[in-house]
């Protein structure tokens, strides 16, 4: 009996799991799942313990073995989208950004996003000119430190925190400026709100970029932001595509291609090119999500997108949360009395230190400077090469983004980029293209099934057994029987390989027949299913229906009744 209890405790301790979360605040959650929990059951443990409501507009992301990134599906396992070793590491993140992050319902939504856009600008994903960086670093600076007292904050205070991959002193005493002469009496959760009223305003709000290559070679990056697609070059933005003239997203293998219908009927095809298959198939993720959670009106309306042409399995994928005007409707009747905010201070971390002494500028001079970043763009061309992403059909070039030697381990070993005084560059999690690692003893292996037959001993036995003349004649015999025997054994093969064939055959036929049946059910029935209603109304199909179809059905036609009308005349 205690052998039993004891052996049911040890199989529910191996169903059991231990999941790490890292939080915007770089705080750690680590709570125990079982093996077959779903992604939403962890999700809602962390927005439980968060306090939060308004849970839509964020997820958990992780990094696979593989070094590519993922968003967390609710609806699967935990366990079977890790394909890890436990314990599991995961991060909470902002998912949708929203799109007047001043409207969010509850301060605790607000001050999340607010983190995250701190983090944001922090890593170089947020563009934005000198004077707006400088606005945005004072409002950090005074909701987390409150107003400026001389006795506590002495000349070059600003210099202790970091606000940007890189910053000069010119612009350390505007922040200080700021924050002494505009901002004094604003409480944290003011600061913090008029934080996201400015961020908002910026292009490259709400951007999570996807490295990758156009049909040029060109490095750019991608993103999907609360108001369309955007793609990126240098420090321009070269391509925005609203929400509602993306007509499809489509990937084969590394290849991602963007569907656009704008006025006047003009259809355009944006293509790009990812090193993985799995960076693409991340990145078509990632747009269908954001498609359905900003474009459509209710959650109903969402429906299951393949990747993949009309008769051609491919991936297939469906967004399973609420959308945007939904999450909206439902926040306005939260009533509930806000929770109490915890805020962080502005203490050291591993992915956004603050209070640390950050890279001046203004002591090189300006020419010393160009020469010392050009050395660092070439140094790390073969990183930004070696990016996971994808591209753009686009005649602007402009200077790519170049990642910064810099790992960030509470952000899924993300790189930050180098960022110069006037203008600031996003590189969000630029991670090396996994390369296969081929071992030297796997190549000796190789080439010793490929090469060598035996070794020299079993030569020398070979060699001291070979047989005389008179031998010769009594094993002739031997020699026909085996002959025979092995002819046979050819013949057998060979029956093996035709009824394969025909076998081969067989399907391949029943396959076009069953085609034909529904090909013949999808043009010529009135069948109001959702699924031949959905391949109805594709592009293709219109295509191939008034192009080939109705031609090769009036000439199938006349031909019958060519022969109907000889049939009767005889």
């Amino acid at each position: 009996m205690l052998s039993r209890l004891m052996s049911g405790s040890s199989r529910s301790l191996e169903r059991e799991y231990s999941c790490t979360v890292r939080l915007l605040d770089d705080s750690e959650y680590t709570c125990t799942i079982q093996r077959d929990a779903k992604g939403q059951y962890l999700f809602d443990l962390l927005c439980h313990h968060l306090n939060l409501l308004e849970k839509d507009y964020f997820g958990i992301r992780f990094v696979d073995p593989d070094k590519q990134r993922h968003w967390l599906e609710f609806t699967k396992s935990v366990v079977k989208q890790l394909r890890s070793q436990p314990p599991f590491t995961m991060c909470f993140r902002v998912k949708f950004y929203p799109a007047d992050p001043a409207a969010l319902k509850e301060e605790i939504t607000r001050y999340l996003v607010f983190l995250q856009i701190k983090r944001d600008l922090y890593h170089g994903r947020l563009l934005c000119k000198t004077s707006d960086a400088a606005l945005l670093a004072a409002y950090i600076l005074q909701a987390e430190i409150g107003d400026y007292d001389p006795g506590k904050h002495p000349e070059g205070y600003s210099s202790k925190f970091q606000f940007f991959p890189k910053h000069s002193e010119k612009l350390e005493k505007k922040i200080a400026e700021i924050h002494k002469s505009e901002l004094s009496g604003q409480t944290p959760a003011t600061s913090e709100l008029n934080f996201l009223r400015k961020a908002q305003t910026l292009e490259t709000y709400g951007v999570d970029p996807h490295p990758c290559k156009d049909v040029s070679g060109n490095a750019a990056f991608l993103a999907f932001t609360p108001f369309g697609f955007v793609v990126l070059q240098g420090n321009k933005r070269v391509h925005f595509i609203k929400w509602n003239e993306v007509t499809k997203l489509k990937f084969e293998g590394k290849t991602f291609y963007l569907y656009v219908s704008q006025k006047e009927e003009k259809k355009i095809i944006l293509t790009y090119f990812a090193p993985t298959p799995e960076a693409c198939k991340h990145l078509w993720k990632c747009g269908i999500e954001n498609q359905a959670f900003y474009k459509l009106e209710k959650s109903s309306q969402v429906r299951t997108v393949s990747s993949s042409n009309l008769f051609f399995k491919g991936s297939r994928f469906r967004y399973s949360g609420r959308v945007a005007k939904e999450v909206m409707e439902s926040s306005a009747k939260i009533k509930r009395e806000p929770p109490e905010i915890h805020r962080a201070g502005m203490v050291p971390s591993r992915s956004c230190p603050s209070i640390t002494h950050g890279p001046r500028l203004s002591s090189v001079p300006r020419t010393r400077r160009r020469a010392v970043h050009i050395s660092i763009m070439e140094g790390l061309e073969s990183l930004r090469d070696s990016a996971h992403s994808t591209p753009v059909r686009s005649s602007s070039q402009g200077d790519t983004f170049l990642p910064h030697v810099r790992s960030s381990r509470a952000d899924s070993n993300e790189r930050v980029a180098v960022i110069a005084d006037e203008a600031y560059s996003p590189a969000d999690s630029v991670l090396p293209t996994p390369v296969a690692e081929h071992s030297l003893e796997l190549m000796l292996l190789s080439r010793q099934i490929n090469g060598a037959t035996c070794s020299i001993e079993e030569e020398k036995e070979s060699e001291a057994s070979t047989p005389t003349a008179t031998e010769a004649e009594a094993l002739g015999g031997e020699l026909r029987a085996l002959c025979q025997g092995h002819g046979g054994s050819e013949r057998e093969q060979v029956n093996k390989f035709v009824l394969s064939v025909l076998r081969l055959l067989l399907v391949t036929v029943g396959l076009l027949f069953v085609l034909l049946l529904l090909l013949i059910i999808l043009t010529e029935s009135d069948l109001d299913v959702a699924f031949f209603r959905d391949i109805r109304q594709t592009p293709e199909f219109e295509q191939f229906h008034y192009q080939y179809f109705c031609p090769l059905r009036r000439w199938f036609a006349c031909k019958i009744r060519s022969v109907v009308s000889l049939l009767i005349d005889t």
